[in-house]
């Protein structure tokens, strides 16, 4: 599929350089030093699938429609989850199974954050509770700043120019 999307083999260039921008994000330290976040690959997952799930929710609110690059970077995701998971050991009997439910909770993720958009505040702090902040033994944890992040970076990319963050050329912008 992706094939007759892009015109070549494998995923393009630009599914490439947009799920890099969002890996390079989540990889802030700030998130982990500064919001608790874990430093785990959990705490990793979390952060990237919360980036990704910006870029769709941007992607799918456009006038044009952007399914098949929202489906490219799904799936880009977790080929780059499989791949990390292999070169971190797992054997390969177990991957697959655990991939699924990397995407499983992925799924979640989405409709507990678009929820969380769309209800307001409150909402969005406990999926993030539940979610980015589930492993941590404190309940003293930033989650008001965390979502005081999403909802500022959901109006940026909401306000950038569609072919900006079709084609790369974006930014998520800086912490609280």
């Amino acid at each position: 599929m992706i094939t007759g999307i892009f015109g070549r083999a494998g995923p393009s260039q630009i599914v490439n350089d947009i799920y890099n921008l969002i890996v390079q994000k989540a990889r802030d330290p700030k998130f982990y030093q500064d919001l608790s976040v874990p430093d785990t690959i959990d705490g990793r997952f979390e952060m990237i699938s919360l980036h990704v799930f910006l870029v769709l929710r941007r992607l799918r609110r456009s006038s044009k429609g952007a399914s098949h690059l929202s489906q490219a970077l799904f799936d880009y995701m977790f080929e780059d989850m499989d791949l990390s998971l292999r070169e971190m050991g797992a054997g390969d009997m177990g991957v697959g199974k655990r991939v699924k439910t990397m995407i499983q909770a992925f799924y979640g993720r989405v409709a507990s954050y678009e929820e969380g958009l769309t209800d307001g505040t409150q909402s969005l702090e406990a999926a993030l509770m539940r979610n980015v902040y589930g492993t941590v033994n404190s309940t003293s944890v930033p989650v008001r700043r965390l979502a005081e992040y999403i909802l500022k970076q959901d109006e940026h990319l909401h306000a950038l120019d569609l072919a900006d963050v079709e084609n790369a050329r974006f930014d998520f912008g800086v912490l609280p």
